[in-house]
């Protein structure tokens, strides 16, 4: 099992940047796969970007292509999200999220959640 806690929310107006970190605890990081997801207010879990175990493959949802970037350091059991050129409408909890096997953008796919960190976007 692997526990997640996320990092770097924040507020940030229209066209800046943050850099989301998501460090695990637990049973060997390399072996899992892990996501970016995020929920709006009143919206559903959406998927944002996900990264394989090596970290040679990333996956990204086709609006944050170019502006997101997501990496792995397995050493030091973390992944990152970098989201730069930010919109209002991307104001939302983000999570991460961790599979044994599953590497795709369905969040019903992914076996370990953190408890998400709140980004800000101001007009």
């Amino acid at each position: 099992q692997v526990q997640l806690v996320e990092s770097g929310g924040g507020m940030v107006q229209a066209g800046g940047s943050l850099r989301l970190s998501c460090a695990a605890s637990g049973r060997s990081f390399s072996s899992y796969v892990v996501g970016w997801f995020r929920q709006a207010p009143g919206k559903e879990r959406e998927f944002v970007a996900t990264i394989s175990r090596t970290g040679g493959n990333t996956l990204y949802e086709d609006s944050v292509k170019g502006r997101f970037t997501i990496s792995r350091d397995n050493a030091k059991s973390t992944v990152y999200l970098q989201m730069n050129s930010l919109k209002p409408e991307e104001t939302a909890v983000y999570f991460c999220a961790a599979s044994d096997g599953y590497y795709g953008t369905r969040p019903d796919g992914m076996d370990y959640w953190g408890k998400g960190t709140l980004v800000t976007v101001s007009a």
